[in-house]
Order: C-alpha cells, then sequence, then structure tokens
C-alpha cells in the first residue's frame, strides 16, 4: 500500500506512536497537579504559600499551552505533522526531566511554560496525522485510540506518585518521552500535508485566516464551545470535589486525587466507546448529542442527589469521565471541517482554547459563590455551559466520512 493511500487498519505505526505520545503528555499534565504540594514543600514553599505559588504555576503552564497551541498548530501546516509531532515530545520530556531538579519558584515556573508549550501541540498535531493517514471510513477509530490509550497516562501518573518521590516521578516521565522518540523513523508524513506543500499558491498555516472569513470564525468558535462542557466538568465537580462534597453532604471524606483518577479512568473507556460509536453511527454530531445529554444528566444527578455515600460519589465522577470521553469525536470533528493548509493549526489550538476556558469557568463560579453558594454557582455555570455547548453543536455540519484531501 502506497503510504499516500488511506490506511484502514487502525492498529497502524502513527496511531500508536500518536496514543503513546497522548499517554506521556497527558501524564505529564496531571502530574503536576498530583506533586503539587509535595514539590513546593521540596523547594522550600511554605504551608501558607502553596495555594498561591500552585495556581502560579499553574497559570505559567497553561499560558505555554496557549501560546505554544498556536505556534505548533502553525509549524505543522507549515513545516509538517511529523517533525512538530516529535519536537513536541522532545520539548515536554525534557522539561519533564529538568523539572525533576528545580530548587526555587523561579525555576519551576520558567520549565512549567516551557513544558506547557511543548505539551500543547501533541495532541492536535497527533489528531491531524492520524486523520490525513486513515481512509475516511475508519479515521474515528484510529483517533478514539490516540484518545483512549492516552488519557491512562493519567492513571500512570498516579501510580508513579504514590510509589515513588516527586523528583522521580518527573525524571520517570520525561524517560518516557525520551524513549518514544526512538520510533520516529517508523513513522511516515501526511501524504495530503506533502501535496499541500508542492501546491506553491497555497498558503499554510496562517491562522489569521480564520477570523478574515465570517464563516470559517463562526465554525471555529462553534468547536471551541462544543468542548467546554467537558473542561467545566473537570475545573468544577472533579478537580473541586472535596469542597463541594461537604456542602453535597456526602457521606465520608473525599480524596481530590481519588477523583481525578477516577475520572480519567472514565474518559479512558469513554473515549474507545464514544469514539467507535461514532464509527458504528456512522454519525459525528448523534453521537455528540448522546453524549452531552448524558454528561448534563449526571451532571444533575450529581448536584441533587445529596446525602450520597463516598462510594456512590467517585462512581458519579467516573460515570461523568465516561460521558465526557467525547473528547476524542471533538477533536476529531474540528480536524475533519477545515482544510489540509489550516488543519493542524485548528485542531492544535481548538483543544488548547477549551483548556483556557477553565479561567473564565472557574473565575465565574467564584463570582456567583460569594452570592448564591459554591453549588448554586456551579450550577449556574454549568446550565450556561451546557446550553452554548447543545446550540453550537446544532450549528455545525456532519463530518463523518468528510474527505480531507482539500485545502480552505
Amino acid at each position: 500500500m502506497s503510504k499516500h493511500e488511506g490506511i484502514k487498519n487502525p492498529l497502524n505505526i502513527i496511531v500508536i506512536v500518536a496514543a503513546l505520545g497522548y499517554f506521556v503528555d497527558i501524564y505529564d499534565l496531571i502530574l503536576f497537579g498530583i506533586v503539587r504540594v509535595p514539590s513546593l514543600k521540596g523547594i522550600g514553599i511554605s504551608d501558607a504559600m502553596l495555594l498561591p505559588e500552585g495556581i502560579f504555576l499553574l497559570n505559567m503552564q497553561m499560558a505555554g499551552m496557549l501560546i505554544g497551541g498556536i505556534i505548533w498548530g502553525i509549524m505543522g501546516d507549515k513545516r509538517g505533522r511529523l517533525p512538530v509531532l516529535f519536537f513536541t515530545i522532545a520539548l515536554y520530556s525534557m522539561a519533564n526531566i529538568a523539572n525533576g531538579f528545580v530548587q526555587n519558584m523561579e525555576q519551576y515556573a520558567i520549565l512549567r511554560f516551557i513544558a506547557g508549550v511543548g505539551l500543547s501541540g501533541e495532541l492536535g498535531i497527533g489528531i491531524t496525522l492520524v486523520s490525513e493517514v486513515m481512509s475516511k471510513e475508519s479515521r474515528g477509530y484510529g483517533t478514539a485510540i490516540v484518545s483512549g490509550i492516552g488519557i491512562f497516562g493519567a492513571v500512570l501518573g498516579f501510580l508513579v506518585a504514590d510509589f515513588f518521590d516527586w523528583r522521580v516521578a518527573y525524571w520517570f516521565g520525561g524517560g518516557l518521552g525520551i524513549m518514544l522518540l526512538l520510533l520516529r523513523a517508523s513513522v511516515f508524513e501526511s501524504g495530503m500535508f506533502e501535496k499541500t506543500k508542492s501546491q506553491q499558491e497555497v498558503k499554510r498555516g496562517d491562522f489569521l485566516s480564520i477570523f478574515t472569513d465570517k464563516q470559517r470564525l463562526l465554525k471555529y468558535i462553534y468547536n471551541i464551545i462544543i468542548g467546554i462542557p467537558i473542561w467545566y466538568i473537570v475545573s468544577i465537580l472533579v478537580i473541586q470535589s472535596p469542597e463541594l462534597s461537604r456542602l453535597l453532604n456526602v457521606k465520608g471524606g473525599i480524596n481530590g486525587g481519588a477523583a481525578v483518577s477516577y475520572h480519567y479512568i472514565g474518559i479512558a473507556i469513554g473515549s474507545f466507546f464514544i469514539g467507535f460509536l461514532s464509527q458504528w453511527m456512522k454519525s459525528r454530531k448523534k453521537v455528540l448529542y448522546l453524549s452531552m445529554s448524558f454528561l448534563f444528566l449526571f451532571t444533575i444527578i450529581f448536584f441533587y442527589f445529596r446525602g450520597m455515600t463516598s462510594t456512590m460519589f467517585y462512581m458519579i465522577i467516573g460515570i461523568l469521565g465516561f460521558g465526557a470521553g467525547y473528547w476524542a469525536v471533538f477533536i476529531t470533528t474540528a480536524s475533519e471541517q477545515f482544510g489540509t493548509n489550516i488543519r493542524a493549526t485548528v485542531t492544535t489550538t481548538v483543544p488548547n482554547f477549551v483548556r483556557g476556558a477553565t479561567v473564565p469557568i472557574t473565575s465565574s463560579v467564584l463570582f456567583l459563590s460569594k452570592y448564591y453558594g459554591l453549588v448554586n454557582a456551579g450550577i449556574i455555570v454549568g446550565a450556561v455551559c451546557f446550553l452554548l455547548g447543545i446550540i453550537a453543536l446544532y450549528l455545525i455540519k456532519e463530518t463523518y466520512g468528510n474527505d480531507l484531501d482539500y485545502t480552505e
């Protein structure tokens, strides 16, 4: 088979490399949240400063991801999917290793920013490459496998951090990434990109072109909004689960780290199921409607079934993760709606802008909680996120089976 033909087998080397890259990506992304307290204490930060310094480092990482998402998307369209994929893996792997040697806040902040820049590119570029090299009938299987396997990196992060010192946990993640670079020789570039590269009249990686065409801009915004309910669940219901569980009278204490772990296990399983379901139903939109409705239903259950046991609470957190598994289909849908010359730019920036929505979501909840309490504030913001998501989903077109070999 020519490498320019669509691959039908979803278990191919490109899918495997992209999945393993995302696995290490998620490991590092989640690891910082897990080792935040012991690592800050390890470099001499007092208990009183753990929260503000932790938020500062998280913001540095997020700033790196927002900036990096734009850079790698543009470079992926200009220079190629493959070199950018492996450069981002190398960058966040080296930043991970260096994180294990930090001695003060200045070093830690710089390295979390660099890590954020590296972490921002792997998923979008990986999904773009998989979408372009696989046949239109089977690419949904490939992207589901990338997301499903990748999410399990969060589980490994909890296990490693539980058994080893925080510095070792960082080194371990960096080592995994360096090992992954050895597979570079086995992977080939997207034939669609190579074709576009030879067309001198086509302008590639023009991020601003998204904003110069009204329909293109609206389509881009709709795709970002569709992913926001997922990050609302993560940033409010899961991350704030210890505080919310007390207000909801959950019987027994809730461990924040355990809640995140159960949630990501749910996302991993949901990524496979929902991705494969979109292939079976031959529709992205129908599956996104079903997933978002399922997520909305269990968000209602989360808030209104008060006085539940901690076991039931963790189960709901995991089920919410299962519903949030539409992350893979959502990113695939974004990739399938834009031409080859800006596909990597869109596929890389959309998920990072969704992650960036954490700031307005959490800020809105904090602001409203002063007047209505944390629970009611969470309900109000959640209702807005889901309403906007459903409207945006209604306004986009079905993308299953689209021929991706075209330019904007």
